[in-house]
C-alpha cells in the first residue's frame, strides 16, 4: 500500500464505527466510511467537531454544524493549494490520498527533456490537472459536470497558474475521447478517475463494469508515439487492482514498451498504526 505521510493540512484524528474525525486545515468534520468496521475509539475528541455528515436511511444525506463554516476554505499540500466547500454525498473536493499520484505525476513532468501535453478525464476539482500544470506541462481537463469545472477553475487561479496551457471542457468522457480519435489529438500523459456510476451533462449513463474496457481501449489510441504515464484511479468496491492492471497490459504495454505497477492507497491516522484504505491505482509507465 502507497501511504500519504506527508500532507500536513490533513490528518485522521481517529476512525471507528464507519465513521472518520478528520481534520482539514483548520475545519474538523466527521464523515462516514464504509472500510471502517471496528468500534474501538482511540480519542475522547469525537465531540469536537465543526461539521458532520449523516447517512440517510432513504438515501443521500445532510451535513450538520457546531459553528459557522465558511463557503469554502484552503488547504495546501507542499507548494500547491485547494479550494474545500462541504458537497453533497459527504464529500470536500479533494481526496487526499491522491497525494501520491500527483507526486508521480509531477516527477515525470520535471524529468522530462521535452513539453508534455496532459490529459485529465473525469477530472473533478482538477488536483491533479493542478500538479501536471505546476510541473510544466499543458492540461486538458474534462468533466461531465460544470459545477466541477468551475470549482477546477477556481483551484487553478488559487496556484496563480491562470495564465498556463489549460483547456477546460464540459463533456461526457467518452463522447470527447472518440472526438479527439478523428481529430488525430495526442498526449503524453493520460489520467483518468472513473465512478462506479455516473450520468453526463446530457444524461449520458456511465457503468464502470461495462464500460471502463472500451474507455482505456479507445483512450489508448490517444497515446503519443513516445508516451510517459497512463494512470488510472478507482474506488469502486471488489474492483480488484489486478484487473486494472490487465486493462493496461491489453491496451497499453501492447503497443508501448513499459512498465505496470498498481497498489491500494492508503492514509494514516494520527499517532496510530492504523491505515485508512482509500482505493486503488493502476500505472503505464515509460521505462
Amino acid at each position: 500500500m502507497k501511504v500519504v505521510n506527508d500532507f500536513k493540512d490533513y490528518q485522521i484524528l481517529d476512525m471507528a464505527s464507519g465513521e472518520k474525525l478528520e481534520k482539514w486545515g483548520d475545519i474538523t468534520l466527521i464523515r462516514p466510511d464504509p472500510q471502517i468496521i471496528w468500534d474501538y475509539k482511540g480519542t475522547d475528541l469525537w465531540n469536537n467537531y465543526d461539521a458532520k455528515y449523516t447517512r440517510s436511511n432513504t438515501g443521500g444525506g445532510a451535513w450538520t454544524t457546531k459553528k459557522n463554516i465558511p463557503s469554502s476554505w484552503t488547504i495546501n499540500y507542499h507548494d500547491l493549494k485547494f479550494n474545500l466547500k462541504l458537497m453533497g454525498f459527504k464529500h470536500t473536493g479533494l481526496f487526499p490520498e491522491q497525494a501520491y499520484n500527483w507526486n508521480i505525476i509531477r516527477e515525470a513532468i520535471k524529468k522530462s527533456s521535452r513539453p508534455l501535453k496532459v490529459l485529465n478525464l473525469f477530472a473533478y476539482t482538477g488536483a491533479a490537472s493542478i500538479a501536471a500544470l505546476s510541473a510544466g506541462a499543458s492540461v486538458v481537463h474534462v468533466d461531465s459536470s460544470r459545477g466541477m469545472v468551475d470549482w477546477a477553475k477556481e483551484n487553478v487561479k488559487l496556484n496563480n497558474l491562470e495564465d498556463k496551457p489549460i483547456r477546460f471542457l464540459v463533456d461526457d468522457v467518452r463522447k470527447f475521447v472518440k472526438r479527439e480519435i478523428r481529430r488525430g489529438n495526442k498526449y503524453d500523459i493520460i489520467i483518468m478517475d472513473p465512478p462506479s456510476f455516473g450520468r453526463g451533462n446530457k444524461n449520458e449513463v456511465w457503468s464502470i463494469e461495462s464500460d471502463l474496457n472500451d474507455l482505456i481501449k479507445d483512450t489508448s489510441e490517444l497515446l503519443s508515439e513516445n508516451p510517459v504515464l497512463f494512470i488510472i484511479n478507482s474506488y469502486t468496491t471488489g474492483l480488484s487492482k489486478t484487473v486494472l492492471e490487465n486493462l493496461l497490459y491489453l491496451y497499453i504495454s501492447k503497443k508501448h514498451d513499459g512498465i505496470i505497477s498498481s497498489d491500494e492507497l492508503g492514509l494514516p491516522m494520527f499517532n496510530q498504526k492504523l491505515i485508512l484504505p482509500c482505493g486503488i491505482y493502476a500505472r503505464w509507465e515509460q521505462k
